[in-house]
């Protein structure tokens, strides 16, 4: 079956979040160019989404807080993500932006912006052309690159070409990636990193805390699909996900688990999206949140302060 139920998961993702974006969960005015289908989600899951988001964005506006306009993003397994147009919208200015996948998962996004007159625009830089090859695209300093993680050679020439600077604050995003990738490889991706990059924040969410009946459940919904959670044992609970940084050259880690990040949301923002939908079994919701975290790692002293409380 390969990596092709790995690739599907970007699909089930992209069409949660437009599924929420609809009910009015976030705001997100792009994520409907790439994703059309809509299917009805239980609420638990939709909140599951909002607060993966918002606990993304959070990492996401602290770390910009701290690298200014020589910020660079690169976005593991970005999928269908919206965040370049996102930054644009709000008036947020970076150096570089890189998103990597699978060439058939870049490929198909390269198409869909191909297609797009917004999108091309946003994307634009006025003194530059725009590059597309079948699986890559490269405009000013937005990057869609398709190209398999585990291939580390190949990614190091892919990145080069995507002008990636090791000597600027980068941040690097995995949404429920790593998980799929051989733990030996995830070690020389994060060992390559720490040795090229001066100055890094890397923010992974992930499943965590696996060994109970609620964990064996959620593998074995994904097992039936065909997912090969290569890098599963790293998910063993919060300290495992840490370990990965630890181990790697990283100078410091901090991971919450996802009732961490939901209550550490502002309130009001909580109360406003409690009431979108009735929620029957808050417990239920609990334990979803139970099993996911977010685990950041840092390289260089930049962002050893940055924690996820409300600034």
């Amino acid at each position: 079956m390969g990596d092709e139920p790995v690739m599907a998961t970007n699909d089930d993702a992209s069409e949660c979040k437009r599924g929420a974006v609809q009910l009015g969960y976030w705001q997100d005015s792009y994520i409907s160019s790439f994703v059309r289908h809509i299917e009805k989600r239980a609420p638990e899951i939709n909140r599951g989404y909002f607060a993966r988001v918002k606990g993304m964005e959070r990492f996401i506006q602290k770390f910009l807080s701290k690298a200014g306009s020589l910020a660079q993003i690169v976005n593991f397994g970005a999928g269908y993500d919206t965040l370049y147009w996102r930054l644009k919208e709000e008036g947020i200015h970076i150096s570089n932006y890189v998103e990597i996948d699978f060439p058939n998962v870049t490929s198909n996004k390269c198409y869909m912006i191909k297609r797009n007159k917004e999108l091309l625009q946003i994307i634009h830089d006025q003194d530059g052309e725009i590059k597309f090859s079948s699986t890559d695209l490269h405009a000013g300093n937005y990057h869609c690159i398709g190209v398999d993680m585990r291939n580390l050679a190949l990614l190091e020439t892919k990145l080069q070409q995507a002008e990636v600077n090791y000597s600027s604050p980068t941040l690097f995003l995995a949404e429920c990636v790593l998980v799929y990738i051989e733990n030996d490889c995830v070690n020389r991706l994060l060992q390559w990193i720490a040795s090229k990059f001066k100055t890094a924040l890397f923010v992974n969410y992930e499943m965590c805390n696996i060994n109970d009946t609620f964990g064996d459940v959620m593998l074995g919904n994904l097992r039936a699909r065909g997912c090969n959670l290569a890098g599963i044992s790293s998910c063993k609970n919060v300290e495992t996900q840490k370990e990965r940084f630890q181990l790697n050259g990283w100078l410091g880690t901090k991971a919450w688990d996802m009732v961490q990040i939901y209550y550490n949301l502002p309130a009001c923002e909580r109360q406003r999206i409690e009431k979108i939908e009735f929620l029957d079994e808050q417990e239920l919701l609990i334990q979803l949140f139970q099993h996911y975290c977010i685990c950041i790692g840092w390289l260089g002293e930049e962002f050893q302060e940055v924690n996820f409380e409300e600034c």
